[in-house]
């Protein structure tokens, strides 16, 4: 098969780059292609070249990798969602993999004595929370709702969406349709979508307040599709329901525990692998019931309370005083009481807080993306044999796994993907360090 015409060449894929896109070679430079597989010759097209490295765009695939998959989306391509849908599923987690472990090498300079099975759930509708952009655009008359689009900064004109859970994979066409009926949809810049086990919920963020009949008809909607609709004027603090709603909840039924959560707090957007995290870390700690057990970033208790029914006692901490407060809510809901929580800033903690002075068995976190600097000379100092970490970027794990084994004195025992978003590029880990 000859390359079409307009091709401006014809290479051969040697790896993917971090973000998922195909990675060749070209006159003594790195040529990133998007869409393209390892192990595939393609031609290409419309060639960027910048300082270090060129772009191009995918024109054919002229010889095909056995990883190739179709993908099940009509907007694959456009929309910035989903960077991997041409990937076999087991294909995706090899290169996740392989992500982590390079990571380690290069940032950290360690080697795990284990990698562990990645951990999986199922593909598709999946994803329980997200931030949708919303935008009138005259020209189409209507205002279109989506995730960004891929290649430019604009709202990618959805009609479903196949990693959004139920109902919200169905519900953008009817919601692009609502939004172009109110008075005030040029002011709409955003929609967020929060999945419970009990209930489904919108918080629309609004610059201009709605009239009467723009309530009306968003009442209305929220009826026909049986959701809750919230308004956002400002910021967090400014949401406000519609109508008297139930509480959000999830359960994570192997421990017994029902969280509750507000329409903006985090969660793990993936439920089901949530629920496998969740047992999957608690076994890697090991906690007994004469251990004392350190959690840094708590959030909801989503790792707290399930921790709590095997330790003796568990200490929470929390940078956001907002997710504290439902914490210990939530504590009490499920009738928890070896539970502490506490507030702290842990990029710079205060080694003057009583609880920073105590020593632990065992140590769970489960940092934001910049990871836990500002927390390992605490861990290392707890006393703790064990620690877990949850990492949701291999870059920040990979740092601190260095500062953990070079500088502290723990070993890297294992580490393994959980593949909390199916589709993308982004990389979901657990660590386990020991003495």
């Amino acid at each position: 098969m000859s390359a079409a015409p307009g091709a401006e060449a014809i290479l051969a894929v040697t790896s993917l780059s971090h973000d998922g896109r195909g990675v060749a070679h070209r006159d003594g430079k790195t040529l990133f292609i998007q869409g393209a597989l390892p192990g595939e010759r393609v031609s290409v097209r419309k060639l960027r070249r910048k300082r270090s490295y060129d772009e191009a765009e995918l024109d054919q695939v002229l010889e095909k990798s056995a990883d190739r998959a179709t993908p099940r989306c009509a907007h694959f391509g456009v929309c910035g969602g989903c960077s991997l849908q041409h990937v076999d599923p087991a294909a995706q987690l090899r290169f996740k993999q392989q992500h982590l472990l390079e990571e380690l090498r290069r940032i950290g300079r360690v080697e795990p004595g284990e990698v562990m099975e990645a951990l999986t759930a199922p593909p598709w509708q999946y994803r329980r929370r997200a931030r949708l952009g919303a935008r009138f655009v005259p020209r189409k008359e209507k205002v279109v709702v989506g995730f960004r689009e891929r290649a430019a900064p604009l709202v990618a004109d959805l009609k479903r969406c196949e990693i959004l859970c139920e109902p919200f994979d169905t519900l953008i066409a009817p919601l692009s349709e609502l939004l172009t009926g109110l008075s005030i949809r040029a002011h709409i810049p955003q929609v967020e979508i929060a999945g419970a086990d009990n209930a489904a919920a919108l918080v629309l963020r609004i610059l201009q307040e709605p009239t009467a009949a723009d309530l009306d008809s968003l009442r209305a909607f929220a009826l026909r599709h049986a959701v809750q609709l919230h308004l956002q004027p400002g910021g967090i603090e400014s949401v406000r329901p519609l109508a008297e709603y139930p509480p959000l909840l999830y359960r994570l039924d192997e421990f017994a525990i029902e969280i509750e959560f507000r329409p903006t707090d985090f969660v793990q957007i993936n439920p089901v692998l949530n629920s496998r995290m969740v047992s999957r870390a608690l076994s890697l700690l090991a906690a007994s019931t004469h251990d004392r057990v350190l959690e840094l970033f708590c959030g909801l208790g989503n790792f707290t309370l399930p921790l709590a029914r095997s330790a003796a006692h568990v200490l929470g901490v929390e940078g956001d005083p907002g997710l504290l407060e439902r914490a210990r809510c939530n504590a009490q809901r499920n009738g928890i009481a070896n539970v502490e929580l506490h507030a702290a800033n842990l990029e710079a903690i205060d080694a003057d807080l009583p609880w920073t002075r105590r020593a632990y068995d065992r140590v769970l976190l489960d940092p934001p993306r910049v990871g836990a600097r500002g927390a390992l000379s605490l861990i290392a100092q707890s006393g703790a044999q064990r620690v877990v970490y949850i990492s949701c970027h291999p870059g920040s794990l990979a740092r601190d796994a260095g500062i953990l084994v070079h500088e502290l004195g723990f070993n890297l025992r294992s580490v393994g993907v959980m593949d909390m978003f199916p589709h993308t590029s982004h990389v979901e880990s657990v660590a386990v360090f020991g003495r």
